[in-house]
């Protein structure tokens, strides 16, 4: 079984346990809080219009979302901005979801996914515009190469844009990797995992001949993310338990596990990458 596959045991739990402590869109990444009073929904929503705004994306545009998840970006994109859009997931629960709500919101003709792991795709070259990575290279073993196919699949002057959670330096990495909690989050929940330091992704995306446009740094978005997630956690707690026993107490441990390390072992980062000819 590939590294992707293993992450399954995750993100292909009954649809219900996302639903339950994600907003209301199932977007499983970091938000951006642009005040004191943002909701996760509206964190969420603003995470959304800054990948566009980052990637470029404008009516028309073909972009390509590795990892989509419940497809709330690439709803998102074809419904805001007209874009059309692909994603890629190995999760077979997902997709279902993603057609039901493209169906239901009329957007059939712009949203498409593509079932198994981006490894097993072979995208047309120059055939998109934009190309995403929201919390999911962190599942890939191959950095390098999912970069070279993400640099070819895009056209010429594309963006890419890459959001993760990394150690904060190689030294930090080795001594935290190996802890208990952190194989708890990384093997328990995940089932493969490679949080790697941001030097890291920066060098696999240059070798493969991306230009760096911007580096953001959204550690502080990710931790509140996290507590509005907890918070749902608890409030939802005995219907969480309810689809499988125990259930709750879990995912407090690996959302508290997550938070505790931030600005200290561990960042969240979003890269922008542009394909320079």
């Amino acid at each position: 079984m590939s590294a992707e596959a293993k992450t399954n045991q995750h993100y292909d739990q009954d649809p219900r346990v996302f639903e339950l402590y994600l907003d209301r869109t199932r977007k499983y990444s970091a938000g951006i809080y642009r005040t004191d009073e943002d909701t996760l929904d509206q964190a969420q929503q603003n995470k959304l219009h800054f990948v566009a705004d980052r990637l470029g994306v404008e009516p028309g545009k073909r972009l390509l979302d590795i990892g989509c998840g419940w497809g709330s970006l690439i709803l998102f994109m074809a419904a805001e901005y007209d874009a059309r859009t692909v994603g890629i997931s190995p999760a077979p629960n997902q997709h279902a979801y993603i057609a039901e709500r493209a169906a239901a919101a009329g957007l059939t003709e712009r949203v498409s996914t593509l079932v198994g792991e981006f490894e097993e795709h072979q995208p047309e070259p120059r055939s998109f515009d934009a190309v995403s990575m929201l919390g999911s290279i962190v599942h890939m073993p191959d950095l390098d190469g999912v970069f070279r196919k993400a640099y070819a699949a895009l056209k010429p002057r594309g963006r890419m844009y890459v959001s993760e959670s990394c150690y904060r330096n190689a030294a930090k990495r080795a001594e935290f990797a190996e802890r208990e909690n952190s194989v708890f989050v990384r093997d328990s929940i995940f089932g493969w995992g490679d949080m790697r330091p941001l030097s890291d992704l920066v060098r696999g995306a240059e070798n493969a001949g991306f230009t760096v446009v911007a580096v953001d740094d959204l550690t502080r978005d990710y931790w509140r993310t996290i507590e509005d997630w907890l918070a749902n956690v608890e409030r939802n707690a005995d219907r969480l338990n309810a689809i499988e026993p125990g259930l709750s107490d879990q995912l407090s441990r690996y959302l508290k596990t997550a938070n505790a390390g931030w600005g200290f072992t561990t960042k969240h980062y979003a890269l922008t990458l542009q394909k320079s000819r």
